[in-house]
């Protein structure tokens, strides 16, 4: 069987590559993470993520089932950010995401909601209306087969799910290309997971 966790422990310099990583957009190559939907802590749901070189660049780790948000953080467990699902929504299921670990009561980043027809399976909106916002991230295929694209508005592939091969649906790869922030598109997954993961992380799942 394939090694899902080759180093576990993080390097000395993980968390700072990881950073790095998010915040470079001159790079030419795309960004691969393996993500492993499940945590390492005991009694724990979530996620484990490792960079190209086997070391732990993300991690989720929930607690409670009945909590309506999800906690991505870096190595060093510091809060990048924070996807809560969207109470009393009229227009379907929603969740947002909040840069770091940010109250509720601040406007969150982005709105990831169910839906939009066609191949679309979800659509990612900015939560802001201010002049050069940016235009809303659309995504197609299937996450459930760990195969679907997101898409920026002028129809460039952004971000992807892809199996991995001979693991399962629980371990697969996320390769995001250059320019994009690293964290937000693992945050998208997150929000994914929660929509269409069966069951997710917030509904009782064997850990």
């Amino acid at each position: 069987m394939a090694k899902v966790h080759p180093n576990v422990v993080p390097s000395p310099a993980a968390a700072e590559r990881v950073a790095a990583a998010a915040a470079d957009e001159a790079g030419e190559e795309p960004t691969t993470l393996t993500v492993w939907r499940k945590s390492l802590l005991f009694n724990c749901k979530g996620f484990t993520v490792f960079d190209a070189k086997g070391d732990l660049a993300y991690r989720v780790d929930t607690y409670d089932d009945a909590e309506a948000e999800v906690v991505l953080m870096d190595p060093a467990g510091r809060a990048a950010f924070t996807v809560r699902r969207k109470r009393l929504s009229l227009s379907g299921e929603q969740w947002l995401i909040h840069a770091g670990g940010e109250d509720e009561a601040r406007r969150p980043l982005y709105a990831v909601k169910r839906g939009g027809g066609g191949k679309t399976m979800a659509r990612v909106a900015p939560c802001t209306t201010a002049a050069g916002a940016a235009a809303p991230f659309v995504v197609e295929g299937s996450y459930g087969r760990r195969r679907c694209v997101v898409y920026d508005g002028e129809r460039r592939a952004v971000a992807e799910v892809q199996p991995k091969e001979a693991v399962g649906t629980d371990v697969f790869r996320l390769v995001v290309q250059p320019g994009v922030d690293v964290s937000l598109a693992m945050a998208v997954v997150v929000a994914l997971d929660q929509m269409f993961g069966r069951p997710s992380l917030l509904r009782s799942w064997s850990s």
